[in-house]
């Protein structure tokens, strides 16, 4: 369970980091992104950290897991609120998405809480 939520974070955020990465300058104009550069930096990041939990997904330790439910979890707090506060303005469907979203990467940043590998004392015993 613990590797899939790492692999299930990273599905979310590659695609994310890409899609950003490459936004064409018109469909940018479309969303209101300006400007451009700082929507490359933002698909730049997030692609990087979705790597990092792909490759972090192969040998996952209490620091690796720390990341990816601080990770998970800021992005719901920085998703959230502005979700449910503007929510009358965004189409219906883009609401229900970005609802989806949190409740998924929160979920996963439980699931990965509770499957976490112990952490070794001094005397290498858990």
């Amino acid at each position: 369970m613990l590797r899939a939520s790492f692999w299930l974070t990273a599905l979310i955020f590659m695609p994310a980091g890409l899609f950003l990465y490459f936004l064409p300058p018109s469909v940018a104009a479309l969303v209101g992104v300006s400007p451009l550069w700082l929507a490359r930096f933002s698909g730049g990041l997030l692609l990087a950290w979705g790597a990092y939990q792909l490759a972090a997904s192969f040998a996952p330790d209490a620091v690796k897991v720390g990341g990816l439910v601080g990770g998970n979890l800021l992005s719901v707090a920085a998703l959230l609120p502005p979700t449910l506060r503007e929510g009358s303005l965004l189409a219906p469907s883009l609401r229900s998405v970005l609802l989806g979203l949190c409740a998924v990467l929160a979920a996963l940043a439980v699931a990965a809480t509770l499957t976490a590998p112990p952490r070794m004392g001094q005397g290498g015993r858990a």
